[in-house]
């Protein structure tokens, strides 16, 4: 147990300070794919400790809660990071049904920045707000619908338990089809959430199409470096549950499973950066489509698994 704590320790520490190369993962792959160099991997750690020298500047006709949402926001990231399991241990934190505060802390740090959007009065900091609330009650079925599969298949509801399956099980190979189809449709989430191609251009400087970059617009120093720190932070924490639905528990229980891990989340990164170097935006009136077909693909996962894997144990 003492090991173990001393795992998620490490581990959490070292996902609070290689998150922001994520990012540059992404940069420098988009960079190769379009034949520039590209700028620094470690360009952000460089943006955010020049943001944090620079002085706060807020509207005089904002209240308390514009310069509050950054850090709140950020609280419950890196709250949420507690929660996510390092193989079947778990986390010295999680409990049954920890899956649901998991994702319910994420969704309290973006009401939080939605609010503070909408105190600012700015139309287009609002419009942002309206289409991150939509693009995220549509991605909230399929979230659910993957959670109840994972915990058919696990017959466990605490993440640890969740996320202690193995893909590839040679008795059923409709197990393995049921958790990479559900695996599939998160990564869909995990480009929703984090406002990456094809729902949001994070590149985009043209506030008519902006989606999270329009609610952070009267943000500045130490405030806008929260915003980016706890982007990538959230980055992070997708990444991660995405690598742990695919690889077995087992495997992440010890030191080098960490390393595994580690990997699979910048191997995630660089799989974004070609998404986003392979395709354009979508137009926002395809994004429920997009979010309808991860969901269908869920729905279909749970037919394999009640109707054949399930079946046949």
């Amino acid at each position: 147990m003492d090991n173990q704590l001393v795992r998620f320790t490490v581990f959490y520490a070292a996902s609070l300070l290689l998150c922001p190369l994520l990012a540059g993962v992404i940069n420098k792959v988009k960079a190769f794919f379009a034949g520039r160099r590209g700028v620094r991997v470690l360009q952000l750690y460089c943006d955010i400790f020049k943001l944090l020298k620079k002085e706060r500047v807020h509207s005089r006709s904002a209240s308390w809660l514009l310069p509050l949402a950054p850090v709140a926001t950020l609280a419950l990231t890196m709250g949420a990071l507690l929660f996510l399991p390092l193989g079947t241990a778990g986390s010295p934190l999680g409990f049954a049904g920890d899956a649901v505060l998991f994702f319910y802390l994420l969704a309290t740090a973006r009401f939080l920045t939605v609010l503070a959007a909408l105190e600012t009065g700015s139309s287009f900091e609002g419009m942002g707000a309206s289409r991150e609330v939509q693009f995220a009650a549509l991605a909230e079925s399929t979230v659910f619908a993957m959670l109840a599969l994972l915990a058919m298949v696990s017959g466990s509801v605490d993440l640890a338990g969740m996320l202690s399956i193995a893909v590839i099980e040679p008795a059923s190979w409709m197990h393995t089809a049921a958790v990479v189809l559900a695996a599939a449709a998160f990564f869909i989430v995990l480009l929703c959430e984090n406002c990456r191609v094809p729902f949001d251009d994070p590149e985009t400087h043209l506030e008519l199409t902006m989606i999270h970059e329009a609610m952070v617009l009267d943000y500045g120093g130490p405030d806008l470096a929260a915003v980016f720190y706890g982007a990538v932070l959230k980055l992070w924490l997708f990444a991660v549950f995405f690598v742990s639905m695919l690889l077995p528990g087992a495997l992440l229980d010890s030191w080098q499973g960490m390393i595994y891990l580690t990997g699979g989340v910048f191997v995630t990164a660089a799989v974004v950066g070609i998404v986003e170097s392979s395709m354009a935006r979508s137009r926002f009136l395809k994004v429920p489509q997009l979010l309808a077909g991860a969901t269908v693909m869920v729905l279909v996962a749970v037919m394999l698994w009640i109707f054949f894997a399930g079946g046949a144990k």
